[in-house]
């Protein structure tokens, strides 16, 4: 295979990682010494993270996801259920815990969603459609998330084989505000009747790498706001979720907050409900988030500080508490 770069799946939540062709012998010893060594931390630091994870993990199945999303419901909160797979399972396996996820929430009495990674798919038109139609059948709603740059072409042509079976007004795509791209996909997700979720971005955009996320951010949602016809503002910054939902509704376009499952947010959420904007929790569940989350702490080690302060300060409260028993 001399002269094509190789291709290995996972590792990217279902997209795909290239390892260059032709790789010089020492470059390929570093690079296995490397992969040896970061085995071995992910090893020793996963017992941690599977502890640190659980208060925003839904469980690793949909029946234990809907457990936390009946609770969520009972407290008033609507639900996004985000399957997240390991990266090595096909994609119809991906398919079938996604159309199993739909038959159980459907059963519920819950206003609730299910999110889908397209790359998880393969971005397969037939798959998409069938989880479409399944989707339709149970009168749910269906959700795109958004990956790194190159998936977004094939996700939004995905969402397009998807609105023949289920209709836009049941349909999501996921704008992040670090992508150049966002204003453009904006205005096609307008011109479809889509929903739009905004967030501010996992992955770079290698064309504006610099690219301010809170400014990329609040012009997203200028470019929907009075135009769009329902934007999620899916965001813990408390001071850029004020302004983006207050820009929406100045507009008149219908909006809700969307929060991840145990993120700490309690005044934003009060501040939310004051404006009588819908509040929504995306649960994750499934095999795929630990692993995702040792490579997101991997990458960025002050994560380990934030999350261990959280822990401490919802720890700290509870022992406050004049309830505990």
């Amino acid at each position: 295979m001399s002269g094509h770069a190789s291709v290995e799946p996972g590792l990217s939540r279902g997209l795909y990682t290239t390892i260059p062709p032709d790789e010089p012998v020492e470059t390929s010893r570093l690079r296995r010494c490397k992969q040896r060594l970061v085995a071995r931390g992910s090893a020793l630091i996963m017992p941690v993270v599977k502890k640190a994870a659980a208060p925003y993990l839904g469980g690793e199945t949909a029946e234990a996801a809907l457990c936390a999303a009946r609770r969520l419901g009972g407290e008033g909160f609507a639900v996004t259920l985000g399957y997240w797979d390991t990266g090595y399972d096909t994609a119809e396996a991906v398919a079938e815990v996604q159309a199993d996820a739909i038959r159980r929430l459907a059963a519920q009495s819950l206003d609730g969603t299910l999110s889908l990674k397209p790359p998880a798919l393969y971005f397969a038109p037939e798959l998409a459609a069938r989880l479409a139609a399944a989707a339709a059948e149970a009168g749910l709603r269906l959700h795109c998330d958004s990956h790194g740059v190159e998936a977004a072409d094939p996700s939004n042509a995905m969402l397009e084989a998807m609105i023949a079976r289920l209709g836009a007004a049941r349909l999501g795509t996921t704008l992040p505000g670090r992508w150049r791209r966002s204003l453009k996909d904006a205005d096609w997700a307008v011109a479809q009747g889509l929903n739009v979720r905004v967030v501010k971005g996992q992955w770079p955009d290698p064309a504006d790498p610099g690219r301010d996320m809170a400014e990329g951010f609040l012009a997203v949602i200028e470019r929907l706001a009075g135009r769009a016809r329902h934007v999620a503002v899916a965001t813990h910054d408390a001071k850029l979720a004020m302004a983006a939902i207050e820009r929406l509704q100045a507009a008149g376009t219908a909006c809700e907050l969307e929060l991840l499952f145990g993120m700490p947010a309690k005044a934003l959420l009060r501040w939310a409900a004051a404006k009588g904007v819908g509040r929504r929790v995306y649960v994750p569940f499934g095999a795929g988030f630990v692993p995702n989350a040792v490579r997101v702490l991997r990458r960025n080690p002050r994560l380990v500080l934030a999350v261990a302060q959280d822990r401490l300060a919802a720890a700290a409260e509870f022992l406050a508490s004049p309830f505990r028993s």
